[in-house]
């Protein structure tokens, strides 16, 4: 579900709704073209690929600077409205919507980045398992593929 909160130019709150996935690209199709505020996090820059299209100005805006502008206690409906109040002000820092390119691209480095921390997790894994029958390791991704065939081939004693 996606809550909207819609303000007039001076800022007073004039449309509330709630949004299903599928609506979303009709309801903002069927709106003038305006500027809307997007907290940027999963989809964001999706949705504001999609809204971008249909000619509507989107900014969207880093989780931690709509925390300062939430009022009351935490529900959608109040995030809505303190992304309403972020948006308009000056000295926010948006962050640019990517392309899909560079969501690609970024997605890739993620993708390698925790292949890399499951490699040393399972070295570290390795090393604790051979310290158990008295084979000490250094450190080290290459010291235990340097040691492992070695390993392998140690006569087992009984």
């Amino acid at each position: 579900m996606f809550h909207l909160i819609g303000c007039n130019a001076h800022g007073k709150e004039v449309k509330r709704k709630m949004l299903e996935r599928g609506q979303m690209v009709a309801y903002f199709a069927n709106l003038l073209p305006c500027l809307i505020g997007m907290q940027a996090c999963a989809s964001a820059h999706y949705w504001a690929r999609e809204i971008e299209k249909l000619g509507h100005e989107v900014r969207l805006i880093p989780p931690q600077y709509v925390k300062a502008y939430v009022r009351g206690n935490k529900n959608d409906y109040n995030d809505a409205r303190a992304i309403a109040e972020a948006v308009r002000r000056p000295d926010i820092r948006f962050v640019e919507v990517k392309t899909v390119e560079q969501q690609d691209v970024q997605a890739l480095h993620r993708l390698r980045e925790a292949r890399v921390g499951e490699r040393t997790a399972l070295c570290n894994q390795v090393r604790g398992l051979l310290g158990e029958y008295g084979i000490v390791l250094p450190k080290g991704v290459s010291a235990v593929q340097n040691a492992c065939p070695s390993c392998l081939r140690m006569p087992r004693t009984v």
